[in-house]
């Protein structure tokens, strides 16, 4: 019997001091059976940072490897804004840097792992490419009993990231590194 997906619901106050961005979010998100929690919620998170007009999950999920998990495109169709998820390749980064002129990593895993790889290959533009890093045990903090209609307040400000939801709230640096 194979799994099925999940799907969740998040409304989420975002209050992004650091961009001057106040937004009241409500987007619905699947968690695809071979996700882990930790990716969904780095997407998620990832997604909130960025919000602006046009961004959008891939439409295609998990299921194309070659394109971005989370972009915006300008008003002619290019590419303004490519987000990555996790730890991608370095010819991923290389195409992503020269089909968009923004790309923006957001991972739970060590940044190293990005850094050593691109120092030994060849990407467009790599010093344009920013690496957010999420700490593990802040992201299994907000995965313990996600409910399905998830409701939060999201503030970040000077690099400091809380997560509010009911009376709990969950706090973390965002580590900011360029390749």
């Amino acid at each position: 019997m194979s799994v099925s997906t999940t799907l969740y619901r998040f409304r989420i106050d975002v209050s992004d001091i650091e961009r001057g961005v106040y937004e009241k979010l409500d987007f619905r998100l699947a968690m695809h059976p071979s996700e882990s929690m930790l990716y969904l919620l780095t997407r998620v998170l990832a997604f909130c940072l960025n919000t602006q007009e046009g961004l959008e999950f891939s439409r295609s999920g998990l299921s194309d490897p070659e394109g971005p998990s989370i972009s915006a495109n300008h008003a002619n169709g290019r590419i303004s804004l490519w987000i990555e998820i996790g730890n991608p390749s370095a010819r991923k980064l290389h195409k992503a840097a020269k089909a968009a002129a923004q790309v923006k990593i957001y991972t739970y895993k060590d940044p190293e792992h990005i850094l050593r790889e691109a120092q030994s290959k060849e990407i467009h533009n790599s010093e344009k490419i920013e690496i957010y890093a999420f700490k593990p045990k802040f992201l299994e903090a907000l995965g313990v009993d996600l409910p399905r209609d998830v409701r939060w307040q999201l503030l970040y400000d000077d690099q400091l990231l809380t997560i509010s939801a009911g009376n709990k709230s969950e706090q973390t640096e965002i580590k900011r590194y360029k390749l």
